[in-house]
């Protein structure tokens, strides 16, 4: 059974870094997972932020990200270590920030109801 377990979430400053993590037990067996990071801010819509395929490391970004956000994956044991790295936060980065996970690969679009698990999501709060 696949779980998903976000940590790191927490107030940060505008300009500052901070990285929120994933672990994912379920799937260290098998490499043909894509993981992705969505966020959702209250009153807007979810939207996919970051996503990596575990087999090949290919990664994506939404364009409101790029440049700022790194994803990056591990393993520990039986457990795959999902990161996400934040610099350069703004306002527009508040959000609850949800770990989600696919079997197979990343397909062409990058959008919510494809993933199949789906972690209970970490707070990130944007100071100015």
């Amino acid at each position: 059974q696949v779980k998903l377990v976000e940590s790191g979430g927490g107030s940060v400053q505008a300009g500052g870094s901070h990285r929120l993590s994933c672990a994912a037990s379920g799937v260290a067996g098998s490499r043909n997972y894509c993981m992705a990071w969505f966020r959702q801010a209250p009153g807007k819509a979810r939207e996919g932020v970051a996503r990596i395929f575990i087999g090949n490391d290919y990664d994506s970004y939404a364009d409101s990200v790029k440049g700022r956000f790194t994803i990056s994956h591990d393993k520990v044991d039986d457990t795959n270590i999902v990161l996400l790295q934040m610099n350069g936060l703004k306002a527009e980065d508040a959000a609850m920030y949800y770990c989600a996970a696919m079997r197979g690969g990343c397909l062409m679009r990058f959008a919510g109801p494809d993933f199949d698990y789906w972690g209970q999501g970490t707070q990130v709060t944007v100071s100015s």
